[in-house]
């Protein structure tokens, strides 16, 4: 049996492995796989037939036919003695990340560390930590491999991917986007919030990485094409009335605010605006003239050529 196994680790990391055995691996099952000069424990996040799954022109939006196998591969199904020390060692790290904030205040380096793991084998430590600027830390590495007598492996990550990894709650009350299913952290700017006409105070669009939110991308394409069907604000459109100026309007409910000469606000919905400004648009036809066709219709009449008798 051949599989392609998507294989999800500590910190909410996942990676592609490849597997080869007598029986199908299913998910939530705990595997042993190749590591960095090592070997790593997971679970089986997802798994598929590598002989029957095809790119379909998605993996490098030219490729079509089977995936080509990933080089590191699963070992081995996981022990339930496995299982254990990886919780022993997960036991461990809120001793480790303390052991290891002690070092970073000894060396007076500016920087945040987030999370502390031991890979399975013990044969490396992985520190993750934050930083405004980047950090010398050659002489933190030596000591902490002098002191854990490991591998040592320091990782600078963003915020949002320190959101990530350590989870939460957002302002919905829903664990977050970014933790719970986002595959990819998209850039979010703060055009996405004008779009949308909402608040522009970073308290109430920041997540809590403290940057702008994720979920401002999900309905902005909405607004864009929503936009489209409403008169301009600050617009002024002529109505049954008379000229009104567009002070706002409501996509989910098709209302515009239309504000008079006077100040006077009133609610209309769209299609009443539109029909009254296309009643209170002047005609092309004026009574009293014709209307004369294009140049290209009308018919000349030819010139008679002036002869002597």
């Amino acid at each position: 049996m051949s599989q392609i196994v998507v294989v999800r680790f500590q910190g909410h990391r996942s990676d592609y492995y490849s597997y080869r055995g007598a029986s199908a691996l299913r998910d939530n099952e705990y595997v042993v796989v190749e590591a960095d000069r090592g070997q790593d424990i997971g679970y089986v996040l997802k798994a598929v037939d590598a002989e029957s799954h095809s790119c379909e022109g998605g993996c490098d939006h030219a490729h079509h036919g089977p995936v080509v196998p990933p080089s590191r591969r699963v070992l081995r199904r996981a022990a339930p003695v496995d299982v254990e020390r990886r919780l022993t060692l997960d036991a461990e790290e809120p001793e480790l990340r303390r052991r290891t904030r002690e070092l970073v205040q000894r060396h007076g380096l500016r920087m945040k560390v987030s999370e502390a793991e031991w890979q399975w084998d013990r044969n490396k430590l992985t520190v993750y930590f934050t930083a405004d600027k980047r950090v010398d830390f050659r002489s933190l590495v030596k000591e902490m491999a002098r002191t854990f007598k490991a591998r040592i492996e320091l990782r600078q990550i963003g915020v949002r991917d320190e959101a990530k990894r350590l989870g939460g709650l957002g302002r919905c009350g829903r664990e977050l986007c970014c933790r719970l299913w986002l595959p990819k952290v998209e850039p979010v700017t703060l055009q996405l919030a004008k779009d949308q006409s909402l608040s522009l105070n970073p308290a109430q669009i920041s997540g809590a990485c403290g940057r702008l939110m994720s979920c401002l991308h999900y309905e902005h394409e909405f607004y864009l094409q929503a936009k489209k069907r409403f008169p301009r604000v600050g617009r002024t459109v002529r109505t049954e009335q008379g000229p009104e100026e567009v002070v706002g309007w409501d996509i989910f409910r098709d209302t515009v605010s239309l504000r008079d000469e006077a100040g006077d606000l009133r609610t209309v919905p769209l299609d009443s605006v539109r029909r009254q400004a296309a009643s209170a648009r002047p005609g092309s036809e004026r009574p009293g003239r014709s209307v004369r066709g294009r140049a290209g219709d009308r018919q000349r009449q030819p010139r008679r050529d002036r002869r002597d008798d």
